[in-house]
């Protein structure tokens, strides 16, 4: 079936339209996430596509109004693969909502599911009421999953509470579409008003407050790219604002009109951010991490630096192949099954994929491991075997590397171990610490190269420059190999990039390169390094504030200035 090709069956499908929230991919909700694992269309506006797509299953069908979709071809190569249908790109005078409909319908046919993506909610989505009335009028059903509001999850993420202890009112306000008898009565309030505006009119909402009786020095808090690591507030008054943001050099932007959220009121806690903005206030907020690994060896270090509020980008410096001759490794894993081994090693995730992908290839499945010891050195390698339905019996209970497997691993004794021969199935540039450690309590080892691993092919261009311009705040280095490959295939980092090595030898082929190690993890760790970047990054900001600096990222200092090596 072609991608543009949509399965047969009844006349009317079924719509679910879908709030998305403000950015934050995290404020999904659980039903949210359940109707896009289900949905055979996936409708939604450019900014909200990154927010839905992971949750998409692979195939989804693609819509795409700016580009011609009949033929039949998906925009884009990521999986699952989707498309963007953008309905804020329509002919000039031709209502957004119009064309979004039609899709929505045309979608809905054939008994398909579609889910209609929105930011925030769809309640207080200014074209979804429309869609879901023509859904009616079509008689397609359609069913409502709410979303997080921008207009309550910005504050939230600004560190302003919209309520205190007195209970006053909240009045929301559009900006773009309010009356002048919208302004008098919320101007006329004493309450908290929540404008939701964009960057060329927010301050000219301040000026209707103000013009209703509202006075000059209420305070207000803006917010732009609200509860995303691009997240910026700035607190001022009614009457100060637009110098506010004038000093800030936000405005004039050449994207004026992003969306922004305002907050104003004496008892909406505006006053009180520096005690409340627990996000921007992450150690790493908004630090571009460059991780010199794949997705899926990343993905539990870059989960933690997201959790700290940097943003991670990832780029493999090794490639995985199979090895040059595979007749070893075919007997290797031939012996598993006749009963040749007593233990099996796997001291990485590769090294986990190589067996699994060799025991696929001769129709055997995780039940051949039966009656053999398997060991693993690390969460991630103890991961994936569990995945593959395998409990390690043996993970080191120390350091997670050859030497702390060996502390753990227990001497060869005939009495109790009935063989006497270790599967080792490894990289072919591995060390041979492992093997001579195993021969030294008494075992013959097997030592086997499951699969080779080679420099990988260079980044993009653009990531080329950021790591040698200075785009990147700070580069994390999980090994010595790390620090060779990414240097060999994308240059070396920028001076004013923190380095962060994952232990001496680690941070001494650093300095061998001409870089300096400003991060050292306490222990050889991938999440403890992490840590230790989070506290290098929670000092620097401490250091700012005390100094009466604005807080910046070491991507916005100059050139040439120098930082002591933390350990």
């Amino acid at each position: 079936m072609s991608p543009t090709t949509l399965p047969a069956g009844p006349e009317h499908g079924h719509v679910t339209f879908l709030g998305a929230g403000p950015g934050d991919p995290g404020l999904l909700t659980l039903r949210a996430v359940e109707a896009l694992a289900r949905a055979d269309v996936l409708v939604a506006e450019h900014e909200v596509l990154d927010v839905v797509r992971t949750h998409a299953r692979q195939g989804v069908a693609v819509l795409n109004t700016s580009s011609d979709t009949s033929s039949g071809t998906y925009s884009g190569t990521s999986t699952p693969q989707l498309a963007v249908v953008d309905s804020t790109s329509t002919t000039a005078g031709t209502p957004a909502s119009r064309d979004a409909a039609n899709l929505v319908m045309e979608a809905a046919r054939g008994g398909r599911r579609v889910v209609r993506a929105v930011s925030g909610d769809p309640g207080l989505d200014t074209y979804a009421a429309e869609e879901m009335l023509a859904c009616a009028a079509a008689g397609v059903p359609f069913e409502v999953v709410p979303g997080v509001a921008a207009a309550v999850g910005v504050p939230a993420y600004a560190g302003v509470p919209l309520r205190d202890a007195q209970g006053a009112d909240v009045r929301f306000v559009d900006a773009r579409t309010a009356s002048e008898r919208c302004w008098t009565e919320v101007g006329a309030s004493d309450g908290t008003v929540v404008v939701s505006a964009t960057l060329d009119s927010v301050a000219a909402a301040a000026g209707e407050l103000v013009a209703a009786g509202r006075k000059p020095d209420t305070p207000m808090s803006v917010t732009i790219a609200g509860t995303t690591t691009r997240q910026r507030t700035w607190s001022a008054t009614l009457g100060s604002i637009a110098q506010t943001l004038k000093q800030a050099k936000v405005l004039p932007s050449p994207d004026g009109g992003r969306p922004v959220i305002a907050v104003v009121g004496e008892r909406s806690a505006a006053a009180q951010r520096d005690q409340l903005s627990w996000f921007e206030s992450k150690p790493l907020f908004g630090w571009k991490v460059l991780v010199p690994r794949t997705k899926e060896q990343a993905a539990s270090l870059s989960d933690q630096l997201r959790s700290y509020g940097a943003v991670p980008h990832e780029v493999p410096t090794i490639a995985v192949e199979p090895p040059r001759t595979p007749q070893q490794m075919e007997r290797a894993v031939k012996g598993l099954v006749t009963g040749r081994y007593e233990w099996i090693a796997f001291t990485s995730v590769n090294a986990v994929k190589a067996v699994r992908e060799k025991f696929e290839e001769y129709g055997l499945d995780a039940r051949a491991f039966a009656g053999i010891k398997v060991a693993a050195v690390g969460e991630q390698t103890a991961k994936a075997l569990v995945a593959f339905g395998v409990k390690p019996d043996l993970v080191p209970s120390g350091e997670q590397s050859a030497a702390g497997l060996l502390e753990d691993w227990p001497p060869y004794d005939p009495v109790f171990d009935p063989i006497d021969r270790v599967f080792l199935p490894r990289a072919d540039i591995a060390t041979e610490t492992l093997v001579a450690g195993l021969i030294e309590l008494g075992w013959e080892v097997d030592d086997v190269t499951a699969y080779r691993t080679v420099r990988a092919s260079p980044p993009p261009a653009e990531t080329r420059e950021a790591i040698k311009g200075g785009g990147f705040d700070a580069v994390l280095f999980t090994s010595s190999s790390t620090v060779r490959n990414l240097v060999g295939i994308a240059g070396k980092p920028h001076n004013v990039t923190v380095i962060a090595c994952i232990g001496p030898a680690t941070a001494k082929t650093a300095e061998e390169h001409g870089l300096r190690v400003d991060v050292m993890a306490p222990e050889p760790s991938a999440l403890k390094l992490a840590e230790a970047l989070a506290d290098f990054g929670l000092r620097r900001r401490a250091s700012a504030l005390d100094a009466g600096d604005p807080v910046t990222r070491p991507s916005e200092r100059r050139p040439g200035s120098r930082r002591r090596r933390t350990t």
